[in-house]
């Protein structure tokens, strides 16, 4: 059966709920007449203001598989600021646009990341039912309660002593930051440092831990809070999670931070070889100023939509490099790099080494409104948040 004839509109299927009261990944899923999968997706089919374009559609999957596919069911997908820009059009990779799901117009399902459990496979699939699996790279579409995929759009994973959602965040924030400081110039080896903007991100976080246990130690750069407690408060719990100094961009940006660095880096004898950016803007301008020479600004991310302006000085007399790293683009080129990555991470969360990054989750059951949905992705990129939105799936 090809893919088009395993999804059928939903019109003709009547719901049938599945058992409550039962712990999450071991719920049954929606089945209709005839063993079809009841489902739900947040689809577009055109790009815009996630309020505007999104809506919730609910559509059949058919019990009979095409060879190498697998059915899934969601279990967390988190809601990143690169997904919102591809929703807007703006990102590089979008998804097609595509009639296989029933939609009245072509559309695609938003979300590029996420944790899910087998339900069933092709006879001819390695993967087995009640396997845990992440995407193996983007536009799969994650905000949905169940996926028909192949399989080679998916990775096993051992889901021993991990929860869904460390699971269903690990493949790109914490492996940019394990790869911006493992790839360029070499890597940051213990002793050395490397400084970033946006520390308090799920990327930034990531990087600390990394630095804590590599033995690398760190500048990290945060926005000011509106008050001093508040600002001081995320200073310590960065502190905590092993960063070496905290300052806020106001502070970077004082004439004197030049002298403060030297001093913390034993007069410039220990080099800031990495600069890690996801900001822009003249904030940028003044980290790359405490890079020492020869070093390198990885730049992930442009969260201020301005421009990285490059110093002439740094450029000629420090010999800074510049370069831009994209995740997705990486992954692709070394699938079996990324998978060693993504279990090396995990064994670490599963150890205790490496922190969860704080998340506002919103539980997505059968009967959740898609105004609340909606409402969740809206608010990733609103002001200061306190933790990554992570879709949570319940009773579907």
């Amino acid at each position: 059966m090809s893919l088009s004839g395993a999804l059928r509109s939903s019109r003709a299927l009547p719901r049938q709920l599945a058992p409550k009261n039962v712990p999450l990944i071991y719920r049954r899923y929606k089945s209709g007449p005839y063993g079809y999968t009841q489902a739900k997706a947040l689809v577009y089919s055109s790009h815009g203001e996630p309020e505007d374009i999104l809506s919730l559609h609910t559509h059949s999957i058919s019990p009979s598989l095409p060879p190498k596919h697998v059915l899934l069911r969601t279990l967390a997908s988190p809601i990143n600021p690169a997904d919102i820009n591809q929703l807007q059009g703006s990102y590089p990779s979008k998804p097609p646009f595509t009639p296989l799901l029933g939609t009245p117009q072509p559309s695609a399902v938003g979300g590029n990341e996420g944790c899910f459990e087998v339900v069933s496979s092709s006879s001819s699939s390695p993967l087995q039912k009640g396997q845990w699996v992440i995407t193996s790279g983007p536009n799969l579409g994650t905000w949905r309660t169940h996926l028909l995929v192949k399989e080679d759009e998916v990775v096993a994973v051992d889901k021993e002593g991990l929860t869904p959602v460390q699971v269903g965040t690990v493949g790109v924030n914490p492996c940019t930051a394990y790869r911006m400081l493992k790839d360029f110039e070499g890597g940051v080896t213990e002793g050395e440092w490397f400084i970033q903007n946006g520390a308090n991100s799920g990327v930034g976080r990531a990087a600390i831990q990394f630095g804590r246990l590599w033995g690398v130690k760190s500048i990290n750069i945060i926005r000011d809070r509106d008050d001093a407690a508040a600002t001081q408060k995320l200073k310590d719990e960065l502190v905590e999670l092993g960063a070496t100094k905290v300052v806020t961009e106001s502070e970077l940006m004082n004439r004197e931070f030049g002298d403060q660095v030297k001093e913390w880096t034993n007069g410039g004898r220990e080099h800031v070889k990495i600069g890690l950016n996801c900001v822009g803007g003249k904030p940028t301008t003044a980290l790359i100023r405490n890079l020492s020479s020869g070093g390198h600004l990885v730049t992930y991310g442009g969260m201020s939509k301005q421009p990285v302006m490059l110093p002439t000085a740094a450029l000629i007399f420090k010999d800074i490099r510049f370069s831009g790293f994209w995740v997705s683009r990486w992954g692709d080129k070394h699938r079996g790099e990324r998978k060693r990555t993504v279990d090396e991470i995990l064994d670490l969360v599963r150890r205790g080494e490496f922190k969860d990054t704080p998340t506002q989750e919103l539980t997505w059951n059968w009967d959740t409104e898609e105004n609340l949905l909606k409402d969740a992705v809206k608010g990733t990129l609103s002001g200061f948040r306190a933790g990554k939105s992570v879709l949570v799936f319940g009773d579907t």
